[in-house]
């Protein structure tokens, strides 16, 4: 039986990413509560404000719920504030946020500037998209600070200012990137964490 893919549906951009999830083949479902988590092999958890998505985690009871779920081996996926929300350690955090954890990782949000300084960036991530490019999203993004040593790190930003700045990394069937592909037609991401998934199942 195909797994199904869970995309948080509290906040954000989770349209986009269960239209991407779609478009390649994978069986997906909204999860708002417990019982909606319960139904998941895996989970993917937007962009959007990371600071709203830990307020609503809390209000729908799914924070622990999703945490545990992660904790015991559940692959799960964030993308932009998704890579907030799955970060061991938020160095910045709004009063109060919190995270669902399952990455060694410590990271910054806003960390590449404010909306107005939003851009796209041509990125080399060999497992996720082999030889070819992959053009990423950036839209007040965060970055990766500090990595474990069990976490894998799938790219980097290439050239400018910010030239080497961690932006996709991986963990015991847990990634994140900073950047947005659930908003581009390139689905090469997801298609590498479904992967994930069915070789976790």
């Amino acid at each position: 039986m195909a797994p199904t893919i869970g995309v948080l549906a509290l906040q954000g951009d989770f349209r986009e990413h269960i239209h991407a999830l779609t478009v390649i083949g994978e069986q997906t479902l909204m999860v708002r509560t417990p019982a909606d988590l319960a139904r998941v092999d895996a989970l993917v958890v937007p962009g959007g404000e990371s600071t709203a998505i830990s307020k609503l985690a809390v209000a729908f009871d799914v924070l622990e719920p999703i945490r545990e779920r992660i904790e015991a081996g559940m692959p799960a996926y964030g993308s932009c504030a998704g890579m907030i929300m799955l970060a061991d350690t938020i160095l910045d955090p709004r009063s109060g946020q919190v995270s669902f954890g399952g990455l060694d990782v410590s990271v910054r949000r806003n960390a590449f500037g404010r909306q107005v300084d939003s851009f796209e960036a041509v990125l080399h991530a060999p497992k996720i998209s082999g030889d070819r490019e992959l053009t990423a999203v950036f839209i007040r993004a965060p970055w990766v600070e500090e990595c474990g040593s069990d976490v894998e790190v799938l790219a980097r930003v290439e050239s400018g200012p910010n030239a080497g700045a961690v932006v996709a990394v991986a963990q015991n069937g847990v990634m994140a990137t900073s950047f947005h592909p659930e908003l581009t037609s390139d689905h090469r991401v997801h298609s590498y964490f479904a992967q994930l998934v069915k070789e976790r199942a």
